[in-house]
């Protein structure tokens, strides 16, 4: 199936690479202010929190839960055409997108990792940030108007939805797939854990929403921000496909380092927000703050609780969830009136998130 998740990857980062490359800069365009810039990107977050305490009432994500969250994806994305122009429309459609993409990651990064391990999930999961690049290099010569983007993402999303449907057919066809322990699931017992995950993906707040409208305000353009975008995510393939030998060292050791290149990312981020050369390097560091974080943290959880697809759907509701909402909302409201500071704000956050996880360790 290893072409499969292949697939999937890559054509599920693409609808990231637009929604968090472009799709601000869209809505910049047609009038937003960045604090409702801020409100919107928001809600799919709070909503990816909220889902997976409903799981813990006893609904169960199978495959009929993952199929209804593809096709809720589907027609969330179609809706943000007409909407568009209207807040309150695109706020609502922005929350079927975030109940959609609450569901079916965590589903899949199950599988993977039942099926191929952590070793190898790397050298998967790269084909994901090779649809990030690809598309953003694309569309960044095509966005003529704000509505090419929702052109983009409606067809990302239904390549992803037509593979996701055939994964889930192949994996609901194998019984060892389906045996995955129902255990109960207590995050509590690793409190400082579950709180460091929050907090790096509130330091990326700035990065995910604001990164591109904060470069093009400090004279950079907007073809060199794509390439910014793309140097990243190139050295976020090199990391995946090497990672495999880091990942049999101690995870949380792993974990902490990535928090604290992260800190550094974003300091030097709003020391020098015009030197290309810093902000290249910055944009390196991508590799470890995102790409290692990912996967040594999803690995990590895979070994210490046994219901492993809640496990992942608090990950990703905790972190990219309650984490992305608390990053967006605050990013908004500083950068529509702090906006030099974005960014020394997220490396503040990512010290603390250094803290988090060494106290994680005791």
């Amino acid at each position: 199936m290893s072409y499969l998740f292949s697939s999937f990857y890559f054509f599920y980062f693409s609808i990231i690479a637009i929604y968090i490359i472009f799709i601000p800069k869209v809505l910049d365009m047609v009038g937003y202010s960045p604090s409702e810039i801020g409100i919107i990107f928001a809600s799919a977050p709070l909503i990816r929190f909220i889902v997976p305490f409903i799981f813990l009432k006893g609904l169960k994500l199978n495959r009929n839960i993952f199929n209804s969250a593809l096709i809720l994806l589907f027609i969330s994305v179609v809706s943000f055409y007409p909407a568009l122009h209207l807040f309150w429309s695109l706020l609502v459609a922005n929350i079927g997108l975030g109940i959609g993409l609450s569901l079916i990651l965590p589903y899949i990064e199950v599988i993977a990792l039942e099926n191929i391990g952590k070793e190898r999930y790397g050298k998967i999961r790269l084909f994901g940030s090779v649809g990030f690049i690809l598309v953003a290099l694309v569309l960044v010569k095509t966005l003529t108007y704000p509505e090419i983007a929702i052109f983009y993402l409606i067809a990302t999303v239904a390549f992803t939805a037509i593979f996701g449907f055939i994964i889930a057919h192949k994996e609901h066809k194998h019984s060892s797939a389906q045996n995955i322990s129902e255990a109960s699931l207590n995050i509590f017992t690793h409190p400082w854990l579950w709180l460091g995950f929050l907090l790096m993906q509130v330091s990326f707040g700035p990065f995910y929403n604001f990164f591109t409208i904060y470069t093009t305000d400090h004279n950079i353009s907007m073809d060199t921000t794509i390439y910014l975008w793309s140097f990243g995510v190139i050295i976020e393939i090199l990391m995946f496909y090497f990672q495999g030998p880091l990942l049999k060292r101690d995870l949380l050791h792993v974990i902490q380092f990535t928090a604290l290149a992260t800190a550094i990312r974003w300091f030097l981020v709003y020391l020098y927000p015009e030197d290309l050369t810093v902000l290249f390097f910055t944009q390196a560091l991508h590799a470890f703050s995102f790409a290692l974080f990912h996967t040594a943290a999803i690995s990590y959880l895979f070994t210490l609780y046994k219901n492993r697809k809640l496990t992942q759907q608090f990950f990703f509701g905790i972190a990219y969830g309650l984490g992305g909402f608390i990053g967006a909302f605050s990013s908004g409201y500083i950068y529509e009136f702090l906006p030099q500071y974005i960014f020394l704000f997220a490396s503040i956050v990512s010290l603390l998130t250094f803290a988090a996880f060494l106290r994680a360790a005791k």
